[in-house]
């Protein structure tokens, strides 16, 4: 790497520590929710050029008829696009994106990327609902600002609790990933936890710079309160059923518990993942 690049990603580093994160997603909150035609049909158009986003898998294929940048962004596929896996013992992407990293938890410690780890416990924020992954296997799957941005089920399983866990809102990519201690254990995030046929599985979904929210099914759009909210559920969805979606994206982490499964062996950092694909498939 050049004197150059290294100069440069430092100073993104150094960004991310002093920007006012709260504030700033804020703002870009407000600009995304508005309704005003203009502003709204600016932003779109703009995005929709910067990142070359397919509308041609989108529901409403024409980007302009969104009533707002949120609405734009969260957009549902047309039926028939995402296939999801039949095998009963399969477990696939929960969206479309790359995978950051996958494998083994190594005693509570997850790999993040070169030379980085974070543990579950801080990931899931509560010890004893992260004992259960101690040992387990985690994946995490990176959406990109072109990718569709609702968040599926990777496995069948009753929604049992949602833990909102206050954070900071540093930027995900693989910059921040290299270089940023904890990165998905210290941004704002939103645990799932569920039973399932496998045991315990976690969906985790992790926010990021200018995310303007984060909603699930059964908690609604996610109003920060800057303190943990533990709720508890009995929502059973199928595999491939709508979990959540973000408001301008992130990351989505799923873990499973010590010898249930196994990830596909072609799977691998950078690996791209398409929602309801199988990743992996359970132990018999």
């Amino acid at each position: 790497m050049s004197i150059t690049s290294r100069l440069k990603k430092q100073i993104f580093i150094q960004a991310q520590r002093v920007v006012p994160q709260h504030k700033l997603s804020r703002v870009i909150g407000k600009v995304a929710a508005s309704e005003n035609p203009v502003l709204k049909n600016a932003v779109i158009t703009a995005f929709k050029a910067q990142y070359g986003i397919d509308m041609s898998i989108a529901e409403q294929s024409n980007a302009l008829k969104f009533k707002s940048f949120n609405e734009f962004f969260t957009r549902s596929l047309k039926d028939g696009v995402r296939e999801i896996d039949a095998d009963a013992s399969s477990i696939v992407s929960p969206a479309d994106g790359a995978i950051s990293q996958l494998g083994k938890i190594e005693e509570g410690d997850i790999f993040q990327a070169k030379g980085q780890y974070f543990s579950a416990e801080k990931l899931i924020a509560d010890p004893q609902l992260a004992e259960p992954f101690k040992n387990g296997q985690f994946a995490t799957v990176y959406l990109s600002p072109k990718d569709y941005h609702r968040v599926h089920m990777p496995f069948a399983g009753t929604l049992t609790e949602t833990l909102y866990v206050p954070g900071e809102l540093f930027s995900v990519n693989q910059t921040t990933a290299e270089n940023i201690p904890g990165l998905f254990a210290r941004n704002e995030r939103m645990v799932c936890l569920f039973d399932t046929e496998l045991g315990r599985m976690a969906v985790v979904l992790v926010g990021a710079m200018i995310v303007a929210g984060i909603e699930t099914v059964a908690t609604g759009k996610v109003k920060p309160t800057g303190r943990l909210e533990l709720n508890q559920h009995n929502l059973f969805l199928d595999k491939g059923a709508e979990l959540g979606r973000f408001y301008l994206g992130s990351t989505a982490v799923v873990l499973f518990e010590e010898n249930k499964m196994q990830w596909d062996a072609e799977l691998k950092a950078n690996s791209p993942v398409v929602m309801g694909k199988a990743m992996g498939h359970a132990l018999s």
